[in-house]
């Protein structure tokens, strides 16, 4: 649960004029009015519909902005596009209190955001739990923070600001753990439910970004966490990458990212292939027919079979690769073996011919 910081009044602010868009088509879900911290609607539930973004006919696109120095190249260019685009240009920081001071470094965000003239404006308080380790813990509680205010404010989008330097080092994790070719295929440039989630920046790089803020002399701030070798990303970044680029000579970091258009192209086509091969391996129970699948391609097959481990109740992001090969082989190496169990206490096991998942 993210807990909104009360904001001090800006001094000053410079707000843009946004054009008169009527006539612009409303985007799903935007809002009318811009919510003011502290104004009556501050009450109302997170998600719950506001009368007062029910009119207007301006969409609203948030930025998620931590003071870095890609975030903040984000924040300006969003704040320079969206006059000419119609839409209100708004940002949100989120404190993750890992950090001695870090909520004056929030107060910093803001008062940058203000002088750029973005509007609305949130700091948000996290609190970070442990699932999964503190990098996917912080992520976990980073993103709930950012949907919880794009829907209050009902924005039609929010905006991150990860570079191409970013995509390749998912690629090279995802390739670490084996996780296959979803995993390879990285950050998708639109994610989230209704695409909400914007990556504009994925084919940039990230010296780009900073040599943007430094032409528009934008302060940023350089988290200390990315240069911590205790995080696995930091480490990639600071040791790997220099070492396969040292070895393998410069582009490294353009072909991963290649790679992983590349990679999420054909997933995507196996996905669409998974999902329409479904029904003609289920009997008229809905149960999945074991020598149906053993006919389809493995990786069709093992989609299927993880889809089904998902909707039984099986946690995605715990759901690797090992589990769903263990469950393949119920089906491609059958020898009588028992059942197997999955995350979420979902078990598979084949009973007649049938592969069966569900809560143990």
């Amino acid at each position: 649960m993210a807990t909104r910081r009360e904001l001090p009044p800006p001094h000053a602010p410079h707000t843009p004029q946004i054009p008169d868009a009527q006539g612009t088509p409303r985007a799903p879900g935007a809002p009318d009015t811009p919510h003011t911290p502290g104004s009556p609607d501050s009450a109302r539930v997170p998600g719950a519909p506001d009368p007062a973004h029910e009119q207007s006919p301006t969409p609203l696109v948030l930025v998620a902005c931590s003071g870095g120095a890609d975030s903040m190249a984000l924040a300006s260019a969003l704040a320079f596009e969206a006059p000419k685009l119609g839409i209100r240009a708004g940002a949100v920081t989120v404190d993750h209190g890992l950090q001695p001071g870090s909520e004056l470094r929030a107060a910093e965000v803001v008062a940058r955001m203000t002088a750029l003239g973005l509007d609305p404006i949130e700091s948000l308080v996290v609190h970070v739990g442990r699932d999964g380790g503190p990098e996917a813990a912080a992520r976990d509680a980073r993103y709930a923070a950012l949907d919880e205010a794009a829907d209050r404010h009902g924005a039609a989008a929010v905006l991150l600001g990860h570079t191409r330097d970013d995509q390749a080092e998912t690629v090279l994790l995802g390739l670490a753990r084996g996780s296959g070719i979803r995993s390879l295929s990285g950050m998708a440039a639109v994610s989230g439910a209704d695409g909400r989630y914007r990556r504009p920046f994925l084919h940039l790089d990230r010296q780009t970004a900073r040599k943007a803020c430094m032409v528009q002399s934008l302060p940023v701030w350089d988290d200390p966490h990315n240069a911590d070798p205790a995080y696995t990303r930091s480490r990639l970044r600071h040791e790997g990458l220099p070492a396969l680029e040292k070895a393998l000579g410069k582009g490294v970091v353009e072909a991963l990212a290649r790679t992983a258009q590349l990679s999420r192209d054909d997933a995507d086509a196996l996905d669409a292939w998974a999902a329409q091969a479904e029904a003609s391996v289920r009997d008229a129970k809905g149960l999945l027919e074991c020598a149906k699948l053993f006919a389809l391609p493995p990786a069709v097959r093992r989609r299927i079979v993880r889809r089904a481990a998902i909707e039984a109740g099986a946690p995605a992001g715990a759901l690797f690769a090992r589990h769903i090969e263990e469950v393949d082989r119920l089906i491609t190496g059958w020898r009588g073996q028992g059942a197997i169990n999955l995350p979420g206490k979902v078990v598979a096991q084949r009973q007649g011919g049938r592969l069966v998942i569900r809560q143990g």
